[in-house]
C-alpha cells in the first residue's frame, strides 16, 4: 500500500513539474501537497491513518499538481467538456475546491475520533464542517495574499475567470464536499478506525 501510493504520488509529480505553465503558480499550486507528504512522514509511525484517508489525500494531491502544471482555469479535460454541460468557463478550481471540504472533512474526523477531542458524534459533524468551512476562508485569504504579492501572476493562480463570486462558491462547495464527506464515508470510516484499533 505503501509503495503503491508513494509510486503514484512521484510519478504525478514528476509529470507535474515537467515543463508547466510557470514554475512560480506550479510551487504556489503544488505546496500544499508537498507539505502534505512532510507531515504524512513525520506522523506515519506516531499516527498512520486509515486506507481510506491516504487514499483521499493522494486523490486530493493529484488534483493539485495536475491543477499546478495547467493552472487551475487552463486544464484541458476541463476544456473540453465545457459544451456538454454549457460552461462558460474551466470549472477544474471547482472541483479543486470540493476536493478541499471532502477530503480535509475525513482529516478532521479521523483526528477528532482517534484523540478523542469531541464525544458526541452531532457535535463531531458540526465541528468537522466548521474546521472544514475555516480552512476554506483561510485558503481564500492566503490566495488573495499571495495574488497581491504576485502582481501578474495573481489572475493564474487565483483561476476566478472573470467570476465576481467566485471565492463565495469556492467556500460554498468545500462546504458541500465537507458534508457529503460526512454522509458518504462515515460509516465506512467507522469501520476502519476501529480495523487499526481506535474506537469510533
Amino acid at each position: 500500500m505503501r509503495a503503491l501510493w508513494l509510486t503514484i504520488y512521484f510519478a504525478v509529480l514528476a509529470w507535474s513539474v515537467i515543463n508547466p505553465k510557470g514554475y512560480g503558480i506550479w510551487f504556489l499550486e503544488v505546496s500544499p501537497a508537498l507539505i502534505g507528504l512532510v507531515v504524512l512522514a513525520v506522523t506515519y509511525r506516531e499516527f498512520p491513518l486509515t486506507p481510506l484517508l491516504y487514499t483521499l489525500i493522494l486523490i486530493h494531491c493529484i488534483i493539485l499538481m495536475v491543477g499546478g502544471h495547467y493552472t487551475y482555469a487552463e486544464v484541458p479535460l476541463f476544456d473540453y467538456i465545457k459544451p456538454w454541460f454549457g460552461f462558460e468557463r474551466n470549472n477544474y478550481d471547482r472541483l479543486g475546491h470540493f476536493a478541499q471540504g471532502f477530503v480535509p472533512a475525513i482529516i478532521a474526523r479521523e483526528v477528532i475520533i482517534r484523540r478523542h477531542l469531541v464525544p458526541s458524534a452531532v457535535w463531531r459533524n458540526i465541528f468537522t464542517v466548521s474546521v472544514c468551512l475555516a480552512f476554506s476562508a483561510f485558503y481564500e485569504l492566503i490566495e488573495w495574499a499571495v495574488a497581491l504579492l504576485s502582481g501578474s501572476g495573481a489572475d493564474e493562480f487565483l483561476a476566478t475567470q472573470g467570476d465576481v463570486w467566485d471565492t463565495q462558491a469556492d467556500m460554498a462547495l468545500a462546504l458541500l464536499g465537507a458534508i457529503l464527506a460526512l454522509l458518504l464515508l462515515s460509516r465506512l470510516h467507522d469501520r476502519q478506525i476501529a480495523a487499526i484499533g481506535a474506537r469510533p
